[in-house]
This record gives structure tokens, C-alpha cells and sequence, in this order.
């Protein structure tokens, strides 16, 4: 599998699947923020793990982030989605959801939370149903408050090395807040996923 060449039939594909899933993502945060939700085309990309920082195309320049990891496995696919926000926008964050008090690292941790339940879950139950399958996902897990991107690379306890990436980068219109959404699926995994869209496609 390490040879393995993403062809552009599968990247396209996939990109038109993650689509429709991100699309029913951002409806939900939409409402639930009460402001619309930009959304450029996802990224498709067979990475080494080395590469995974310099992928962030929305967060490439920021300083500090934040991020969560949730596992999901379904169907012999399996992979991890990554949440990952630019730190500066969790202050527009507390004000969409009307929360008025100081906003601590305790809160930060609360809406980061709440916003990867919604759009980590929103977005693999848009693709599982696309597919035909159910992903079980893991509980989310805490990779890092406020910090750079190859620490938070470097503190991933997942052992990939290489992966099937779709990068989906939300931003809200008119407010500093900027997150990536970031799927990566193992090389075990690719073969599976091929054929399960190929089918879809045909």
C-alpha cells in the first residue's frame, strides 16, 4: 500500500461526497450559531504524517491553536477526525452562543468540545449514510489549548504514517473564527473506501 498513488478519479469522488456531508455540518453550526457558514472545496490528499501541519492551508500562518481528536471505525474504515481552531476565535465564539462571563481555558475546552460533537459528527454521519455504513466513533480527546501546529502533530498518539487526508477548512462570515476539519483515513483503509464510492458513482 505504500506505493499506493491517489488517482484523480478517487480524489474527485470523494470530494463530492465530503461535500455533501460538510454542507450538512455547516447547516447545523449555522443554526445553532445563528450566522452563515463559509465553505470552500475540501481538500483530497494522500499524505505522509510529516506533511500534515503544512496541509493546514487555513491555519498555515497562525501561531497558537486548539484541537480535538475523535477515532471512527466502520465497515474495515477507520481513521481519526481532527478539530483544530485558531485560538483567536473562540472570544466570537462565546459571543454567538451568548455566553457573557470570562472566557477561561475551562470554557475554551466547553465550546471546542461542543462545536467538534457537532461538526465531527454531523460530517461522518453525512458520509456513513452516502456510503451505506455506520461508523462507531471513540470518544473526543484533548490534543492541545493554544498550541503551534507541529506540536500538535508531534503529540498525536495515533501511529499513522500515512494517510488519505480531506481537509475542510469553516470559517463564519464576519466573525474571526476559523476552524479545520481534518479526516484522515488509514492506507488500510483506501481500498475500501475506493470501492464503496465506486459503487456509489455507478
Amino acid at each position: 500500500m505504500s506505493d499506493y498513488q491517489l488517482d484523480d478519479e478517487l480524489r474527485d469522488a470523494l470530494r463530492e461526497v465530503t461535500n455533501v456531508a460538510m454542507g450538512r455540518a455547516a447547516d447545523l453550526l449555522a443554526r445553532l450559531l445563528d450566522t452563515y457558514v463559509v465553505l470552500p472545496i475540501p481538500v483530497v490528499n494522500l499524505l505522509e504524517r510529516s506533511e500534515l501541519n503544512m496541509a493546514l492551508s487555513s491555519l498555515r500562518s497562525v501561531s497558537s491553536v486548539s484541537a480535538v481528536c475523535q477515532g471512527f471505525v466502520g465497515s474495515r474504515i477507520s481513521g481519526e477526525a481532527l478539530l483544530i481552531f485558531n485560538d483567536t476565535s473562540f472570544a466570537d465564539i462565546a459571543e454567538l452562543t451568548s455566553y457573557s462571563g470570562d472566557v477561561t481555558p475551562e470554557i475554551e475546552l466547553e465550546l471546542l468540545m461542543d462545536i467538534a460533537n457537532i461538526l465531527i459528527g454531523a460530517c461522518l454521519k453525512g458520509l456513513a449514510e452516502q456510503l451505506d455504513l455506520t461508523f462507531s466513533q471513540g470518544q473526543p480527546v484533548l490534543l492541545g489549548q493554544h498550541v503551534n501546529i507541529e506540536d500538535l502533530v508531534r503529540n498525536s498518539s495515533s501511529g499513522w504514517q500515512r494517510a488519505l487526508t480531506v481537509e475542510i477548512p469553516y470559517r463564519l462570515e464576519g466573525h474571526s473564527v476559523d476552524c479545520d476539519l481534518l479526516l484522515l483515513f488509514t492506507e488500510d483503509s483506501i481500498n475500501v473506501l475506493e470501492n464503496k464510492i465506486h459503487y456509489l458513482m455507478e
